[in-house]
């Protein structure tokens, strides 16, 4: 008889929280119907980031992405009003991106469903409970290790 895998099964939930958050924030956007999918909402706010519109290919970089992905992603949210492109000013050749005022008003509903889903996900959870979930998620964004997690030093 095997014994069980610890990490194997933190994976396992891992992946089934994931899933239920895409699902739980998708139930959210439709239901605010504004018409965008998750992608192009994570396109939207990496966007918003930039202090001034970046190239197609930084936004790929960015979000980890293929340049053709971002091509679809824009072209979707440009027929919808919320991104436009620009020729760079110093240089012809290169197109930017940036949002539009339909896009920014679409980024704060966007907030608000994000939101929205977040207290839905995190209901059961106390206070202490939401503040340890956030260290540890911290902590594994960040890829450090937990300096000590009240385990015995080996």
């Amino acid at each position: 008889m095997t014994s069980p895998d610890p990490d194997g099964l933190l994976a396992e939930q891992l992946l089934r929280l994931t899933r239920r958050v895409h699902r739980i924030q998708k139930r959210h956007l439709e239901q605010r119907d504004l018409g965008i999918t998750p992608a192009q909402s994570r396109l939207l706010r990496t966007l918003a980031h930039y202090p001034s519109p970046p190239r197609m290919a930084d936004l790929a970089q960015r979000l980890e992405v293929v340049p053709r992905a971002v091509t679809t992603l824009v072209d979707g949210l440009e027929t919808a009003g919320k991104v436009r492109r620009v020729p760079d000013p110093d240089n012809r050749r290169v197109i930017r991106i940036e949002l539009t005022a339909d896009g920014r008003t679409a980024l704060r509903a966007l907030g608000r469903a994000r939101r929205s889903a977040a207290e839905e996900i995190l209901a059961p959870l106390t206070e202490e409970q939401r503040t340890v979930l956030g260290g540890l998620l911290d902590t594994l964004v960040d890829g450090a290790p937990i300096p000590d997690c009240g385990r015995a030093s080996p």
